[in-house]
């Protein structure tokens, strides 16, 4: 695999947590490509594009930690708590929190320095939004 650029590596992270639970929904799809549009500028168009890019890449990556360290190097540690609330807004995206995708977020949270505290307000932030 190429070296990762951290927008590449988030993106497939969103499609790794959200493909965690064994479905890959469609309001999940949706808010990957809403959260890359947003995040990065993207046209709707380009954030599929980088979506399906990301799809090719998570489906080869044997592991999360090449998308953690990509991330990490990248984004400075103040601005890590927004990709733990992207994470968390396509883990709850389709209404379901399942308990592959608690695991998955429990290990990639530490990996980007970020505490299970930190990881739980992110939550009930986006959680709150929701609402």
């Amino acid at each position: 695999m190429p070296d990762l650029d951290a927008r590449l590596a988030l993106t497939a992270l969103l499609v790794r947590i959200a493909k965690s639970d064994g479905e890959y929904s469609v309001e999940e799809i949706a808010r990957i490509d809403r959260i890359t549009a947003e995040r990065y500028g993207l046209s709707v168009v380009d954030a599929a594009k980088l979506r399906a890019d990301a799809e090719a890449i998570e489906h080869e990556a044997p592991d999360t930690v090449r998308f953690t360290r990509a991330i990490k190097e990248a984004v400075p540690y103040e601005d890590r708590l927004g990709v733990i609330e992207a994470l968390w807004q396509v883990v709850l995206a389709d209404g379901v929190r399942d308990s592959d995708e608690d695991s998955l977020l429990r290990m990639i949270a530490p990996m980007l320095g970020v505490t299970d505290q930190e990881s739980a307000l992110a939550r009930q932030r986006v959680e709150a939004d929701k609402s």
